[in-house]
């Protein structure tokens, strides 16, 4: 079967238009579609991610408040030797208590000032500083004063001064004066 010049021209017309058409429909109506769905695709991705994220912390909202809790009353318990209320009171009675196994005799107890810290620069506490003179023996004095550190963590002894207790020299006891300097718990002041 012969197939004129002129309707093959037109089948070749009507084919090269077919295939213009359909690159045009893709053009402007399939790939902008098709864009637009991988854009959604992407964004529920995220959505799904971020919603996972969410699920995790929720189900950690417990373990962090127990462990909100434990923190507290780690610094609670910190805070609780920290001087506060009377702080002449306070630090009166911590020194005698302190000082009842030891034997180290403390008759005076200055009055405490309370100051800005000067050791760190905006550090949210205030800081008592206080003098304590009195004897000891050298190692009954470096016992008092290492355990007093140790067991205060948040108290400094300071301008220690040690000098014989007697002019003589004779006896080995110490006369000794030393400052102390401790964290003032917040509010307290």
């Amino acid at each position: 079967m012969k197939v004129s010049q002129e309707k093959r021209n037109q089948f070749i017309l009507v084919v090269l238009c077919t295939i213009a058409v359909l690159v045009l429909m893709w053009i402007n109506l399939i790939r902008p579609r098709y864009a637009a769905l991988s854009q959604i695709a992407a964004e529920q991705k995220n959505a799904g991610d971020k919603l996972a994220t969410i699920h995790a912390a929720i189900k950690q909202a417990d373990a962090t408040a127990a462990e909100l809790r434990q923190e507290t009353r780690a610094l609670a318990d910190a805070e609780s030797d920290m001087a506060s209320g009377d702080l002449y009171a306070w630090t009166y009675n911590t020194i005698r208590q302190f000082k009842a196994p030891y034997q180290v005799d403390i008759p005076d107890i200055g009055h405490p000032d309370v100051e800005n810290m000067d050791l760190l620069l905006a550090f949210p506490f205030k800081q008592v500083k206080f003098t304590i003179t009195g004897t000891a023996y050298y190692h009954d004095l470096g016992k008092f004063i290492a355990d007093f550190e140790n067991k205060f963590p948040h108290m400094r002894v300071v301008n220690l001064q040690m000098q014989p207790a007697n002019a003589s020299g004779s006896d080995e006891k110490l006369s000794f004066k030393m400052d102390i300097i401790a964290l003032v718990k917040s509010g307290s002041q």
